[in-house]
């Protein structure tokens, strides 16, 4: 997964989860069953208590089984399942239960830590509860209390949109997850890469680990890896630009005793300055706070001022020679250091600056 894209400068449309479309999957196939009748649009109740209108863009059913598809809206959000068909397969049974199977591009949970157990599909809790909800409704009005609905869910080409996602890493393999907490997607929110921030901590927990790898992204997880190895992967955590959250939740995680971190020299540079969420819109690198840090490094204000002229914090090593022994990525290293130890005090940090050729400096603490 990357970081999030610009933000556009314009109203933003909202979109709906792919817990809220997989409910009105659902809710068609069960109609159509129940009535022997193709059903159109339905409408589902969102978890925010709001009513939303779903159209179907396929519904069939025989006098044993029913299925219905839609495609997602994800609105303006960069959203990797936007416009995505989810599907729903339904039968009934005579268990008296709501049960959950794992269509094709559904992803399937092989690590604990989740909300969902393993060998479980994954099918968020929030989502099963809209699905059971409707189901037992729907049951109820047409006498059909006694009676079970088998739910199966799946998502065309979920298996190869899951690989844009982190969903491997948190041990959810063979497809997306079907998420969502209110039923809507808010375009370029953050919810959705601190939520698996946040599970990621928690399967390293589940697997045993009391040590984190954690990086901005693949890219500089594959350049520390190479000098620690023997980490598991399901002990490495990519934090893209949410450093405050994910150090946060570290703290609440007493488990963890020790943090290997990996930060590019961009992101560095603006951590330096105590923004822990290093986005592009929300922060810019402060080249007036970068001269001073090179001044207190030690510098000649001759060297340090060669920094007011760079238009990007990259070509900070133009200027001071990437090295452990240069003074200057030291000092940006400590002030680094200074401000996630202070939202994790009781956690031992390492911390290693990255450059674009993916080579490593340590702090070394003093």
């Amino acid at each position: 997964m990357s970081d999030l894209q610009e933000i556009p400068d314009k109203p933003l449309r909202r979109g709906y989860t792919t817990g809220a479309c997989a409910t009105a999957c659902t809710k068609g196939a069960l109609l159509a069953l129940v009535n022997q009748k193709k059903i159109n649009q339905v409408m589902v109740t969102l978890p925010i208590g709001e009513e939303v209108s779903f159209g179907l863009t396929n519904c069939s059913f025989s006098t044993s089984t029913a299925f219905s598809s839609t495609i997602k809206n994800a609105g303006d959000d960069p959203d990797v399942t936007h416009k995505a068909k989810i599907s729903a397969k339904i039968w009934l049974d005579d268990s008296g239960e709501i049960q959950f199977k794992r269509g094709e591009g559904v992803g399937l949970v092989t690590l604990p830590g989740l909300e969902i157990s393993v060998g479980e599909p994954a099918i968020n809790p929030v989502p099963r509860k809209m699905m059971e909800t409707v189901c037992k409704k729907i049951l109820s009005d047409h006498n059909l209390e006694n009676k079970g609905v088998v739910i199966e869910i799946s998502v065309k080409d979920g298996e190869q949109l899951a690989k844009r996602t982190l969903n491997s890493r948190l041990g959810i393999l063979g497809g997306i997850s079907i998420l969502g907490t209110t039923g809507i997607v808010t375009p370029f929110s953050a919810a959705s890469y601190i939520a698996s921030i946040q599970q990621g901590i928690d399967v390293a927990v589940a697997n045993n680990h009391s040590e984190l790898l954690i990086n901005s992204g693949g890219r500089s997880e594959k350049a520390l890896r190479k000098t620690f190895p023997n980490f598991s992967e399901s002990a490495c955590v990519h934090y893209g630009n949410w450093i405050q959250e994910t150090f946060e939740k570290i703290n609440d995680t007493e488990e963890i005793k020790t943090v290997t971190m990996g930060i590019m020299l961009g992101k560095a540079s603006k951590l330096a300055q105590g923004y822990t969420n290093t986005h592009s819109n929300k922060t810019t690198w402060n080249k007036e706070f970068i001269y001073q840090l090179a001044k207190e490094s030690g510098y000649k204000d001759e060297k340090a001022t060669k920094v007011l002229a760079l238009n990007m914090a990259g070509r900070l090593q133009e200027i001071f020679t990437f090295d452990a022994e240069e003074a200057f990525f030291q000092k940006l290293l400590q002030k680094c250091y200074e401000h996630c130890i202070k939202i994790a005090p009781k956690t031992t940090l390492n911390i290693y600056l990255i450059n674009n050729k993916n080579e490593i400096i340590p702090y070394k603490k003093v």
